[in-house]
């Protein structure tokens, strides 16, 4: 191991101590090696205040914090915490340290979950995916309904633990028995990884309800932001499966289901409300093992042909929201010119296995009926919308909530005692109704 010669710490510590205007003391070796250890450690954390606050004040500069949003304090601080955090991920991860996704990780793994004793909460796992099981604690005379739930996090955070409130609330409010999904996720695994571990853990609790005391004529699966992906997937997938229980309804909350126009009216009007969302679309792009370097080529449209524009711009365009959607300032889409490479390296997103917006209508018309959230300050509202109008375009019942004072990701603060918002408790409430009411 490469030690640092003594002469040189004392040189390093004497200087440093002269430059803050301490005596010089007379060190011996042993105390000139843990001088300079001290240094270092000063200097190391001072480097990461100076960071820190050029991060905070970077991001007090460009966020936006709309009138309509409860408490804009709290805003603000999760935000500046959201965005410190991946800052920080990305630093570390162009440093070769670690990276950004084991970073948000470990962070997230540091929160504490609470515990409800109203239910009975038992970890389980099919096959290799780890599962958790939310059941009342009170007896039921007969079957319960069944909620499957995937978790959000854009494949990199987003755990069982941390939608643990989240899964207990809907477990109480609706009297249900819920199954939360621990899909595998980012840097280890790509698509369709965390797709297939959600659709085998949802066959197999379809084939195992009675084990649980499930109603098999009562089950809905759902999820939010890439949750809300795979459950448009996961549904299309089970169309036609006649050896499964048929499912009731499915709910999406704020989804995310395409990923090749994104220059949507809620991608321009939102794109400092929420500032760390825009690295979010980069980890679907990883997800789908796209180079970083197309990304510009993706968010400008230039990987898009004309012709292929000409084919889905009937599910894509702007042209299908409705006219409030349409923020006063918004330019309607333009694609940059054409980049036939990025086209090559980014065309699977064109499939509908990637796309749940694509899919055929015999399949989208076969789909369970829908309860789908969007939120007025999300880049991903439209996506939403999209999805509403594709559905009801073939038929399918769609009951809609829009949270006009809500962003994405709120229900993940929903029984937050520093961080709540009105808009959590709605949107969480909204949810349980509909539920109560199938």
């Amino acid at each position: 191991m490469y030690k640092v010669p003594v002469s040189v710490g004392k040189r390093f510590c004497k200087d440093f101590l002269q430059v803050i205007g301490v005596p010089q003391p007379i060190l011996k070796e042993e105390d000139a090696m843990i001088a300079l250890l001290v240094t270092l450690l000063i200097v190391w954390y001072t480097l990461v205040l100076g960071v820190s606050l050029w991060i905070v004040i970077q991001h007090w500069l460009i966020i936006d914090v709309p009138p309509a949003i409860g408490h804009p304090v709290n805003f603000r601080i999760v935000h500046c915490l959201s965005h410190l955090t991946f800052r920080w991920g990305y630093i570390l991860e162009k440093l070769k340290i670690c990276s950004m996704a084991r970073f948000c990780q470990l962070l997230q793994n540091l929160l504490a979950i609470g515990k409800d004793s109203d239910v009975v909460v038992t970890n389980l796992r099919f096959g290799t995916i780890p599962v958790r099981l939310f059941q009342p604690k009170a007896m039921s005379p007969g079957p319960r309904r069944g909620i499957v739930y995937y978790h959000g996090g854009g494949t990199v955070v987003g755990s069982l633990d941390i939608y643990h409130n989240v899964c207990s609330f809907l477990v109480k409010k609706t009297d249900s028995v819920l199954l939360a999904v621990g899909y595998r996720k980012l840097p280890d695994c790509h698509y369709p990884t965390c797709v297939q571990d959600c659709l085998n853990a949802t066959i197999h609790f379809l084939k195992t309800l009675k084990i649980y005391g499930v109603d098999p004529s009562r089950v809905v699966v759902s999820g939010d932001s890439s949750g809300g992906y795979i459950v448009a997937l996961v549904t299309q997938a089970l169309v036609g499966r006649t050896d499964l229980p048929k499912l009731r309804a499915q709910i999406l909350i704020y989804p995310v289901v395409q990923f090749i126009n994104l220059q949507l009216p809620s991608f321009q009007q939102n794109k400092n409300v929420q500032h760390f969302l825009t690295r979010a679309i980069s980890w679907y792009f990883q997800y789908f093992r796209i180079d970083p370097c197309w990304e510009d080529a993706l968010l400008t449209g230039a990987s898009i042909p004309a012709n292929i524009w000409e084919k889905y711009k009937k599910w894509l365009s702007s042209d299908n929201l409705p006219e409030r959607f349409r923020h006063k300032d918004y330019k309607p889409e333009f694609l940059a010119p054409f980049n036939e490479a990025a086209y090559l390296e980014t065309r699977h997103l064109f499939e509908a296995d990637y796309v749940p917006l694509l899919a055929d209508d015999q399949v989208i018309a076969q789909v369970p009926e829908a309860f789908l959230v969007t939120s007025e300050w999300d880049i991903f509202r439209d996506d939403g919308l999209l999805y509403k109008k594709r559905l009801e375009d073939q038929g399918v019942p769609v009951s809609w909530y829009h949270a006009e004072d809500s962003f994405h990701g709120c229900i993940i603060l929903f029984d937050s005692k520093l961080f709540s918002f009105p808009c959590s408790e709605k949107v969480m409430t909204a949810i349980a109704k509909y539920l109560t009411d199938i």
